[in-house]
Order: structure tokens, then C-alpha cells, then sequence
């Protein structure tokens, strides 16, 4: 018999609360999926899910007498979200797949648990474990797989796909977070041999998968895999085949400083131009706010390494300047960048028009010209203050007067 450890989250007394309501007077719960896959591996855990046997409208009703909040957030599918003194857990029944079309499942609900676990994709995703005692159920040989670092489907990987195409970037996604073993070749030739159907999938779905993949500690050896199965062609055919290197680059020079994992960093590595960072954020239908920061990256990665990380801080910001750094520099060039930028903001040039005019400037175009004359040398000679603007400013009124 296999054990879950007794990791703290299982201690969380809002938690508890609810699997309290759940199985009091012969009701059912088992914890699923993620928290259990991640406490074999002795991963932190932070979000926990609930399976029950319990029709969603009876898990409404047990919360509600116990003061636990429910929201009906996913009612149709079963799912319902406790929460319990601030702290969110969902609840969904067993259910069964009636009919699917590879985007959307019509379910049933059902009372077998190895039913329930079926249904679900791979074997490490299709954990159970009993609140009480810890015992584990595992009916495809999931604890195993996740010791060798396998992910595989459970049966007939063609039908598992069948029922939800976006399986194959999870697919790609799970290799990246949890495989470190050879992998499954009949998972692996099913998602290649259904890598055309991805485009049937709604643009945000295969986003919202892309950038959980980019986002993970160490992507690249699945990004890798995806452009040799033809399955990146599929979701980002403007990745030329430089796009390994760069990626590959970045991830080099991340490492150098530590710096956090960013999705969208890694998807503007993968894009050749700008006008191709454009069509792709708009293809997936990236938010406005994505889609300019994407376009900002590839085009300082190109051209904005001509200056220093300050000065290109002030056009485009501080956050992104270090981005293009990561993105276009060398793995040597980011402790003096990363110290460069540390603790330090981006300051508003000091001078006004008014202090321009109170020092007999005429009004209008002059003021403007002369204006961005003194910007251009503020910038160039790192933004001072104090005596060295004023020599500055007086350097350049000297010059206009002539």
C-alpha cells in the first residue's frame, strides 16, 4: 500500500473543515491530482482539489451548514469551490464522459472512483488519497511513472486526445515539468500523430498552455521536441529555426543572474521580428498589455543593445530594458546589467520649457528643440543632477545663443 506523506498542507484546519462537511453521515472525499502528484515528488503544494461521490447540489448544501462558502463556479461539470476562511479548495463530483468533440467533454456524474480516474489524462494526474488514513489509489500505475519521470496517457492515448485535443500541448507541458525519463512512444507518436488537430482549439486555450510550458524552470528540451514533431509549426509557425539558439541563449543568461522563469520573454525569444511577434500575439489573442510588451522585447532585442541598459531603461522602462538584456545579451553582460538597474528608477528629465523660457528662450519651437537637445546629452551622460545638469543646461543655452 502506498502512503501519501504527511505534508502540512494536510494539516490546514480550513481544509479539514471541509472534508469534514464532505464526509460526516456517510458522505466521500478524497484529495486528487496535483497535490497528490506533488507531495510524492516533495514539491510544495499550494492549491489542493477534492473528488466526491456527492452530487454537487449535496456538496452545496453540507457547506452551507457547516459556514463553508459555496460557489457554484463550475456546477455544470460538477465543480463547486469551498471556501473555507478565505481559503479556496473545489470540489467536484465523479463523473463519466458521455460524448466529447475534442474541445468540450458532455459528462455524467457517477459513483466509481476508478471511473472518475479514467477520465482524467495522465497517469501521474490520476492520484487519490484518502484524508484520513493517507492511502493512496492508483489504479494505472501512476506512482510509478512519476518515479521514472514518465508521463503517459492512460489507455488508449488516440481516445485520450480524442476527448480534448489541448492534451497534447499538456502533454508537451507535463514532459517539461516532470519527465526526466525515456519517453512513453506510444503517448509520444499519438500527440504526433495529432498535432494538426491543435487547430481546432480555441486561440486562448492555446495560449493560456504555451505560456504555462514557457513558463516552467526548464522548457527548452520540450520546446525542442515540439519543433522536431512538427507540433510548434502547428501553434507558432513563425519560429524559424534560430529559435532554439535563442531560447537555448536565454535561459543561459536567466540562470546567470537567477532570474525568475517569464513566459512572454521566452515566446518573444522564439519569434524572429517584430512584425512576427505582432501576428503571433494577435493570433492568440494576447491581451493588449501582452501584445505591446511582446513587440517591445523582439524589437529591443534586435536593435536596442547599441546603448547602455540605463539609457534603453528610459525608453521602454526598467523591467523591460533587463528583458532585452536577458533576451540579447551575453550570459557575462547581466550581473553588470542586473547591478545597473538594481534599486535604481527611472527618472523624468529635471528641466521644464518654463525654466528654458524664464532663461530667454522664445516660446514655441525653440524651447521644444532645445529641449530635446538637452534630454539627448542628460541621457548620454547618465541622467545627472545638481551642478553637472546646470553645466549642462548652461552648455547648451551657450550653444543656442551662438
Amino acid at each position: 500500500m502506498t502512503m501519501l506523506p504527511n505534508a502540512g498542507w494536510r494539516h490546514w484546519p480550513e481544509l479539514a473543515a471541509v472534508v469534514a462537511a464532505l464526509t460526516q453521515d456517510g458522505g466521500s472525499a478524497r484529495y486528487v491530482g496535483g497535490a497528490v502528484r506533488d507531495t510524492m515528488l516533495g514539491l510544495l503544494v499550494a492549491d489542493v482539489d477534492l473528488a466526491t461521490a456527492l452530487r454537487p447540489a449535496e456538496v452545496i448544501a453540507r457547506l452551507k451548514v457547516a459556514a463553508i462558502k459555496a460557489v457554484p463556479t463550475g456546477i455544470t461539470h460538477g465543480t463547486v469551490t469551498a471556501v473555507s476562511n478565505g481559503r479556496a479548495f473545489e470540489v467536484t463530483t465523479l463523473r463519466r464522459d458521455v460524448a466529447t468533440d475534442g474541445r468540450r467533454a458532455t459528462i455524467a456524474f457517477a459513483d466509481d472512483w476508478q471511473e472518475d480516474a479514467a477520465r482524467r489524462d495522465f497517469t501521474i494526474n490520476a492520484l487519490y488519497a484518502d484524508p484520513a488514513s493517507g492511502e493512496i489509489f492508483d489504479w494505472f500505475g501512476g506512482t510509478k511513472d512519476l518515479a521514472a519521470g514518465i508521463v503517459r496517457f492512460i489507455g488508449d492515448p488516440a481516445q485520450r486526445i480524442a476527448e480534448d485535443h489541448l492534451r497534447i500541448l499538456r502533454y508537451y507541458r507535463f514532459s517539461a515539468r516532470f519527465g526526466h525519463g525515456t519517453a512513453d512512444a506510444v503517448s509520444h507518436a499519438a500527440v504526433v500523430a495529432a498535432r494538426a488537430s491543435l487547430r481546432t482549439l480555441s486561440r486562448e486555450r492555446v495560449a493560456d498552455e504555451l505560456l504555462k510550458l514557457l513558463g516552467l524552470p526548464r522548457p527548452l528540451a520540450a520546446v525542442e521536441q515540439m519543433a522536431v514533431d512538427g507540433v510548434l509549426a502547428e501553434i507558432v509557425p513563425e519560429a524559424d529555426p534560430a529559435a532554439r539558439d535563442r531560447l537555448g541563449k536565454l535561459l543561459g543568461n536567466e540562470a546567470a543572474i537567477d532570474a525568475m522563469p517569464d513566459a512572454l520573454r521566452r515566446l518573444a525569444a522564439l519569434l524572429p521580428t517584430v512584425e512576427t511577434a505582432e501576428t503571433v500575439a494577435a493570433r492568440l489573442r494576447l491581451a493588449k498589455r501582452q501584445r505591446d510588451r511582446l513587440a517591445i522585447l523582439v524589437g529591443a532585442r534586435l536593435t536596442g543593445l547599441a546603448m547602455s541598459v540605463r539609457h534603453l531603461a528610459y525608453g521602454v522602462g526598467a523591467d523591460a530594458a533587463r528583458d532585452c538584456w536577458l533576451l540579447g545579451g551575453t550570459a557575462q553582460d547581466q550581473p553588470a546589467v542586473a547591478a545597473a538597474l538594481a534599486g535604481w528608477m527611472v527618472p523624468r528629465l529635471p528641466v521644464k520649457g518654463g525654466t528654458l523660457v524664464a532663461r530667454g528662450v522664445s516660446a514655441g519651437p525653440d524651447v521644444a528643440r532645445l529641449l530635446r537637445t538637452i534630454e539627448q546629452r542628460w541621457i548620454a551622460a547618465d541622467f545627472p543632477d545638481g551642478d553637472a545638469l546646470d553645466a549642462l543646461v548652461n552648455q547648451a543655452l551657450s550653444e543656442a545663443r551662438q
